[in-house]
């Protein structure tokens, strides 16, 4: 019995996957929600070509990434800004190996050391937990300041319809 063309399935081949660039500000941005629309684009899921076994996802370029913020009461800081109550109850664990080796950060800390690191684990942890999931992450690229490197890649701008304003 031989299919119709119509009841087909699409699978999107990686050598058929276009990347684009994209840039989102992080300004006053709330860690999480920005984290799931990041996710969203590095798996490719706002196409329509979507597949997932493939590196279908775009490029994204996040700037302003101290200035990102939690939920939460606003409290005054001299240092970092838009200080909530939960960046100091936020906790970020790692384990190097070794008996003791339990090593815990607060968001504060980790925002005092390496603000990058807060958008780029909140990313990492909504993406797969695999080969293809590192392979997404490497898409995501996260910058301090204004500047980015990426102007070689003419990059647009972020869409709104995927960020929840």
């Amino acid at each position: 019995m031989a299919l119709s063309l119509r009841n087909k399935s699409f699978v999107l081949r990686k050598e058929d996957a276009e990347h684009n660039w994209l840039v989102v500000d992080a300004d006053k941005q709330i860690v999480g929600r920005l984290a799931t629309q990041i996710a969203t684009v590095l798996m490719g899921k706002h196409k329509p070509t979507y597949t997932p076994h493939v590196l279908c996802g775009d490029f994204v370029v996040v700037i302003n990434a101290e200035r990102v913020r939690f939920t939460g009461k606003e409290m005054g800081h001299p240092e970092i800004p838009y200080y909530t109550k939960k960046m100091g109850l936020k906790e970020y664990e790692k384990f190097t190996g070794y008996p003791g080796g339990r090593k815990i950060e607060t968001a504060e800390q980790v925002w005092k050391r390496r603000p990058e690191m807060i958008t780029t684990e909140a990313v990492r942890r909504m993406l797969p937990k695999n080969r293809l999931g590192r392979q997404m992450l490497k898409m995501l690229k996260v910058y301090k300041g204004a500047e980015h490197p990426h102007q070689a890649q003419q990059p647009e701008a972020f869409p709104d319809y995927l960020l929840n304003r």
